[in-house]
């Protein structure tokens, strides 16, 4: 009698064609948690119970302060604020386009006559994004996650500014608006593909 063999070979770091009782639990392969992010982990906590117990003070690992994950989530505090920063932003953006296009008259066309209606909605599209990729990020901190959220909140962060700048000189004229915003835009843009493609340097 043969007994069959099973091949298990390395790609990029993990092991595949293993049974399904050697594999991770899902929510740790969604999660990306491979065994030396696990190894890591676990070490991490051992580390700091001897520490505890000398009476020393938590010291970060990899840049990263040491926080007990909650079903493969990283930092569940973080994650949660985030979520909640992205409902209210949710709401607020529903309750702002309910007040322009239900409760106030409208222009021919049926445009706001709110002239600044359009930038806010962007504005509320770009901080929607910005506490998604957050809540992913501090979810599961990998390379992309990290450079997601840090680039979510430079591009928010430098609409903004734009936003502030138009809204406090009361600029109406398009051209105006453009003028103002480029070389802002430009800035933003430049430093997004820094940060993404030379050094994540914040």
């Amino acid at each position: 009698m043969q007994v069959p063999v099973m091949l298990i070979r390395v790609i990029d770091g993990e092991l595949v064609g293993r049974p399904w009782y050697m594999q991770e639990p899902l929510y740790l392969q969604w999660k990306k948690w491979d065994c030396q992010s696990d190894c890591r982990y676990h070490c991490m906590l051992d580390r700091e119970k001897e520490n505890k117990l000398l009476n020393l003070v938590p010291v970060k690992y990899h840049g990263k302060w040491p926080f007990k994950r909650i079903y493969g989530i990283q930092e569940p505090a973080s994650v949660a604020f985030s979520a909640l920063n992205l409902a209210m932003h949710f709401h607020g953006w529903v309750s702002f386009f309910i007040l322009l296009y239900y409760k106030l008259p409208l222009k021919d066309g049926k445009k706001a006559y709110y002239d600044y209606a359009s930038l806010w909605h962007i504005y509320a599209f770009l901080s929607l994004n910005s506490w998604f990729w957050s809540a992913v990020f501090h979810s599961r901190d990998v390379d992309l996650t990290e450079k997601l959220d840090y680039s979510s909140a430079v591009v928010l962060l430098g609409y903004s500014l734009i936003l502030a700048i138009l809204r406090s000189f009361n600029v109406r004229d398009e051209a105006t608006r453009v003028m103002v915003s480029a070389p802002l835009i430009a800035f933003v843009i430049t430093h997004v593909m820094y940060i993404n493609f030379y050094k994540l340097d914040y």
